[in-house]
């Protein structure tokens, strides 16, 4: 019964101890505590330089033509599963048309959806059409051959891919919404980065003292809520904490179960 009382509340302890980490299934703050949609952008860049800073969680529109490059950037940590989702509100008259989203990170490699509709037709006459691309978890290490997501900024292309001649250059409006699952220790990495892939570019506005309108290029600031946290601490150690727990018990146990009563009292202690 002693045993089973010890098995009993190491297991309770295991509980406690796992359920801080079981909260990184949920979403992230980041994506969830959205900023103040007030400050939300309402346009678009047209290049990767001039790509509009994005806070995850944050709704931003645009408006534009058919056949013009929209572009975004937000910021993504190790851990994070980022997701992209954007509506295009199409004219009430057009033919059919394809538009496309895509992803690429600082180094401006485009990055594969996990899933998700990325590349959508709309029919004659559609008036609205949703796309969504989720990437994979971002890393906080990777070989140097490796394709995979690191932290730092990424950046968000919209654009129409096909489509007749005619529609050139009609009217459209867009919304962009950006939120991140926290995937936990379960996709940590033996390493991290101490600082992230790219801050990203940005172009910045020359300072009020110069008088020419002129801009230049300067590191983006955005970054996720919390500033960058790779390193070496993941729930993964909750995790193998328990297990080491787990086993320490489990070997008591054992040794107590087969150890016997000890000596019978009518046996003489050997001389």
């Amino acid at each position: 019964m002693r045993i089973t009382r010890v098995l009993s509340t190491a297991l309770l302890m295991a509980g406690l101890a796992a359920s801080p980490a079981a909260a990184d299934s949920s979403p992230s703050a980041s994506a969830s505590a959205s900023s103040d949609d007030s400050s939300a952008p309402t346009q678009a860049g047209t290049s990767f330089r001039t790509a509009t800073e994005l806070d995850q969680g944050q709704q931003a529109t645009a408006s534009g033509s058919t056949g013009d490059y929209l572009y975004w950037s937000f910021a993504a940590d190790a851990g994070q599963r980022p997701t992209v989702k954007a509506t295009v509100k199409l004219p009430d008259t057009h033919a059919g048309e394809t538009w496309q989203l895509d992803v690429y990170d600082g180094l401006r490699r485009r990055q594969a959806c996990q899933y998700g509709a990325a590349t959508r037709t709309a029919a004659q006459g559609t008036g609205s059409l949703d796309l969504a691309c989720t990437l994979r978890t971002v890393r906080a290490w990777s070989e140097q051959w490796a394709n995979d997501p690191l932290p730092g900024t990424y950046y968000v292309r919209l654009t129409v891919v096909d489509l007749q001649s005619a529609d050139l250059g009609q009217p459209v409006s867009t919304e962009l919404r950006v939120d991140s699952k926290d995937i936990g220790g379960s996709a940590a990495v033996d390493g991290s980065l101490a600082e992230p892939l790219t801050p990203g570019i940005a172009v910045k506005s020359s300072s009020e003292e110069d008088s020419s309108s002129s801009t230049s290029a300067a590191l983006s600031s955005i970054e996720p809520d919390g500033g960058w946290s790779s390193g070496w601490w993941s729930d993964r150690w909750v995790w193998t904490g328990i297990g080491g727990v787990l086993a320490a018990l489990a070997g008591i146990g054992g040794y107590a179960l087969t150890r016997g009563s000890g000596r019978p009292r009518r046996v003489p202690p050997a001389m």
